[in-house]
This record gives C-alpha cells, sequence and structure tokens, in this order.
C-alpha cells in the first residue's frame, strides 16, 4: 500500500485554547477579542464579547429546560446568527450538537431526530417558502411520544428561532427568558466540567450513497483540527469570513464558526448562495475569505455584473472536490487578484480535515490535487504508487465510530485503526491526494474500471460545457457505459454527437460516454455534492 505520513509540524499549540472544549473556545474568543466584530447579519452586527454574552445566554436556557451533559440537541435551520448563538450555547450546556441538513424533507429530518434520539430541537419558522414546523409536524405526527411530536418520543421540547411558535412549541426569545434564573456561575461549572474528550457533535453523512450514518466527533478532535485548518489556510485576526458553506456541514460549521472563534475574524453568515448577493456582500462588507465549493466560485467568476462590484479585499479561498478545473484557479488569481487560492479533501468522519495544500504551492498542484496529510495524520491508498486505490486515514481527527452503529463502524475501521474513506484517489510522489471518484461511483466498462471523476475533469476542458456529471449505465454487450449529465455555457448550441465526437478524441475508447443529456443544472445537495442518485433515478 501507498503510504503518506504528515509531513510538517504542527503549528505552534496555543496554551489556553490547546485541545479544550468549543465552550471554554467562545468564551477566550470573548476575551481575548472582545469589541472586535464577531458576527454581522443585515444591520445587526456584534461583537465578540455581545456573542459570548448571547451564548451564556443561550446556555443558561438549555440547563433550565433540562438539557443533561451528552444530551444530543438537533439544529434544523439555515446559516444564521440564531443558528450560531443556539448550537453554541447547547455545546456550551454539555450537549452533543446534531446539526440538521436544511434539504431535507421531513421525514429525513425525522429520522436523524429519531435515530440521533435528541431531547430538544431548535428549528427555523419559515425558510425558502416551507414551513418547517409544518412539515415536521406532518412527518411525525403518528407515534407514541408525549411531546409536541408523537413520531419522535424521545424529543421533548421544540424551539422555534422565529418571533412566535405553535401552543405546543416555545418560541425562541421565550427560552432565552426561561434561562433568566440561572446563574452565570453554574452555566460556567457545566461548561468547565465537559472533558476535552466527551463527544461534541455528531455530523449525520449526506446520505447521498443511502440512510445517513452519524460520526461522533470530540471538542478535541474539532479545536485540533481547525487549529491546523486555520493556520494552513492562513486566516488572521480581522478577516471577514462570508459563510456561504451551510452551517450543518463541518466546512461551515468548524471551518467557519469554530475557525473565526479562533481567529478573531468576523462571521457573514449567509442563508443561502445567491451569487449576486454574494458578490454584494462581498462589496459591501469587505470580505477577505470565502471558502466554498467550486461551482460557487465559478459562478461568480461568470456572474454578467461581477465587474459592478468591488471584490478587491478578497485574499483567501479554500475549495475541495473531486474536480477543481485549473482554469478556475487560475482566474481566481489572475481575474481576481486572490493572493491564496488552496484546495483541501475532508469527509465527517474525520472531522471533515484530512488533506489540504500548503501556501505556495504551485497552481497545477493546488488543482489536480487535494493537498497533502494534515499534521498528526496519515493517508494511504489501497493500490501500488501512482495507482488508484481507496483512500485511508488514521490520525487524532478520525471518529470515535457511527452513533450507536457498531456493525456500520467495524465497516469502516480497520483493526489497526484505519477509516476506510470510500473515495477512490492517487497518491504522487510528494504525498499530495488527487480524488478520482466514490468506491460506489465507479462503473466497469467491458472489464474496465471507469472513474466518472477523471472523465468529469476532461469534459470539463470543452469550452461549452459548464457543468458535468457521469455515471454509469446498463449496457447489454458491455455490463454499463458512461452517461454524461451536461449543463452547457450560455449561449451554446452544443450537441450530444458533437460532444461525443469531442470526447473520443480525448479519452480512451472505455471512457467515453455513449449517451449524453443536458439540464439546466445538476441537482446537488447543500454542500455542493452532485447527487448521482438522482440522476440514476
Amino acid at each position: 500500500m501507498g503510504s503518506q505520513r504528515e509531513l510538517s509540524e504542527e503549528p505552534e499549540r496555543r496554551g489556553d485554547l490547546e485541545w479544550g472544549t468549543v465552550g471554554h473556545l467562545v468564551r477566550e474568543a470573548a476575551e481575548r477579542y472582545g469589541t472586535r466584530e464577531a458576527v454581522v447579519e443585515g444591520r445587526t452586527r456584534i461583537s465578540y464579547a455581545e456573542l459570548g454574552e448571547r451564548v451564556e445566554r443561550a446556555a443558561a436556557a438549555c440547563v433550565a429546560a433540562g438539557t443533561r451533559p451528552g444530551d444530543r440537541v438537533a439544529v434544523w435551520a439555515p446559516n444564521t446568527l440564531d443558528w450560531i448563538v443556539c448550537a453554541l450555547g447547547a455545546v456550551t450546556a454539555g450537549a452533543v450538537l446534531v446539526p440538521l441538513n436544511t434539504r431535507f424533507k421531513g421525514a429525513e429530518a425525522a429520522y436523524v431526530l429519531r435515530r440521533s434520539r435528541a431531547r430538544l430541537l431548535f428549528v427555523t419558522g419559515t425558510f425558502l417558502g416551507t414551513s418547517y414546523v409544518a412539515t415536521l409536524r406532518r412527518a411525525a405526527a403518528e407515534g407514541e411520544g408525549a411531546g409536541p411530536l408523537p413520531g419522535l418520543p424521545h424529543l421533548e421540547q421544540v424551539v422555534v428561532l422565529a418571533p412566535d411558535a405553535p401552543d405546543d412549541f416555545r418560541a425562541w426569545k421565550d427560552f432565552l427568558a426561561g434561562g433568566e434564573g440561572v446563574p452565570a456561575a453554574e452555566v460556567r461549572r457545566r461548561a468547565d466540567a465537559i472533558l476535552p474528550s466527551a463527544p461534541s457533535d455528531i455530523v449525520f453523512t449526506s446520505g447521498t450513497t443511502g440512510r445517513p450514518k452519524g460520526a461522533v466527533i470530540t471538542h478535541a478532535q474539532t479545536l485540533r483540527g481547525y487549529a491546523v485548518w486555520s493556520e494552513l489556510a492562513g486566516l488572521r485576526e480581522g478577516d471577514r469570513y462570508l459563510i456561504v458553506n451551510p452551517f450543518f456541514h463541518t466546512f461551515g460549521y468548524k471551518a467557519g464558526i469554530v475557525a473565526c472563534l479562533m481567529r478573531g475574524a468576523t462571521m457573514v453568515p449567509q442563508p443561502v448562495f445567491d451569487a449576486e448577493a454574494v458578490l454584494a456582500h462581498i462589496a459591501a462588507e469587505r470580505i477577505s475569505v470565502l471558502p466554498g465549493p467550486p461551482t460557487l466560485h465559478q459562478s461568480l467568476l461568470d456572474h454578467p455584473a461581477r465587474a459592478a462590484h468591488d471584490l478587491s479585499a478578497l485574499r483567501l479561498v479554500v475549495t475541495g472536490a473531486a474536480v477543481v478545473p485549473l482554469r478556475l484557479v487560475e482566474r481566481l488569481r489572475t481575474e481576481l487578484g486572490i493572493e491564496t487560492v488552496l484546495t483541501a479533501y475532508g469527509l465527517s468522519e474525520a472531522s471533515g480535515i484530512v488533506t489540504m495544500c500548503r501556501r505556495g504551492d504551485p497552481p497545477e498542484v493546488i488543482a489536480a490535487t487535494s493537498g497533502r496529510a494534515i499534521p498528526g495524520t496519515e493517508v494511504r491508498v489501497t493500490a501500488p504508487a501512482g495507482s488508484p486505490g481507496e483512500v485511508q486515514v488514521r490520525g487524532f481527527n478520525v471518529m470515535s465510530g457511527y452513533f450507536e452503529d457498531p456493525e456500520e463502524t467495524a465497516r469502516a475501521m480497520t483493526a489497526d485503526g484505519w477509516l476506510r474513506t470510500g473515495d477512490v484517489g492517487v497518491l504522487d510522489a510528494a504525498g499530495n491526494l488527487r480524488i478520482t471518484d466514490r468506491i460506489k461511483d465507479m462503473y466497469v466498462v467491458g472489464g474496465f474500471n471507469a472513474y466518472p471523476a477523471e472523465i468529469e475533469q476532461v469534459l470539463l476542458l470543452h469550452p461549452e460545457v459548464a457543468d458535468v456529471a457521469v455515471v454509469g449505465v446498463p449496457d447489454a454487450r458491455l455490463g454499463e457505459v458512461g452517461k454524461a449529465y451536461v449543463v452547457r455555457r450560455a449561449g451554446s448550441a452544443l450537441t450530444p454527437a458533437e460532444l461525443v465526437a469531442w470526447a473520443r478524441r480525448e479519452l480512451a475508447n472505455y471512457k467515453v460516454p455513449r449517451e449524453v443529456e443536458f439540464l439546466g443544472e445538476l441537482p446537488r445537495n447543500a454542500s455542493g455534492k452532485v447527487r448521482k442518485l438522482d440522476l440514476r433515478g
């Protein structure tokens, strides 16, 4: 097996934050950064000191509501200041955070709530025209539970992050008022009793290939991982960070909220990705940091109104995916003048961070790979050097297991602690990892393994292709062949036959898609991954 051990020393440890707890981090950030702006949401602007006070109030309300250390507390809401406050408040009170995907339907949310046995839920009111309260009520209407939702017997309280709530739920302001009788000293005693080795969150996998499973991650793993992330990315005090990545995902919560708390950066949460709104935010708030999937940055570069906005404050972009076109990296650097563009790779089961490029890496390394193993970890591929195989990782960042699921945990972990990621990748001689696909996405054409991500990367080189996803479909003669779902660039008249003919000049015959279907856009989940199950039907 190819293996790459850590290639650099860990960042200098900061004794006051050394692998402690998220609650301690919030308190110390409030003391260290005090009057510096912490969160900007519309006209609301709060300092780090004020954020610390709000989080303590939310923690007091959790204590008053009967939340015990280790209880699971869920949040089902978009990126907002209230999400930050209620989530950090629950974790400060000793709860284990369970973020719910905002794209979930009622039954999907109910599944995660039931599976995690969450006792308290914070939920948004209406978002994108959907009443989450009504959706959840319909999904959990039947059952024997005594709480507000009979189908969720463990869920005792639902708090609506809105001014008003139905009679059997609680409004956010009323919930906070319930904690007014809890002394600050009691909240701090509760926070101080939480061990760094205790679980801080359970992040359920996206479910793109099956039922979501909950990866259990500790406080220490979170803080250590995102101290490394912040150092390698070069996040600075005073940076202004537009957090478009959803908070329910580690890219939004940990590389966003937690990293900002560590470095004293200003958080500017954006609930929904809208290119025009992102451009306006960057200009108005002098945004300097904008992590996100490649599609986010591509849409900004191609937006017809881009030139009308001052984007000169942008200095740091971190992205990651199986396919990051080299021209995207080059355009970010040349057209927008962004000094640092980095790619990274992670998954929920490894605290969201496994490999990362380093500042100073050449553009071709940043575009073609996801960088090297982060300090304190090992990455290996189950194939000879230079050949594709399953990516496996071992180190401080790997989950303790899936929540109350020893069978799935045993499938995911080797006896000596390696996490089987389910991703296919190649390690180069310098230890840079190139993700080529998901094992489940690979298909076999007449005995040859075809990796969709590799094919997609080539198809994206066609000047009239804006986005593409390739899946395997049944074929009577070859077993399986590739089908490409393609989004054309505006004004393009590209035909399926023309694209197939072009692909035959660029790819081995077995890799060439036999079918091409044009779509207006690809179906993606909220973290930017293409939902290939939807394409396969």
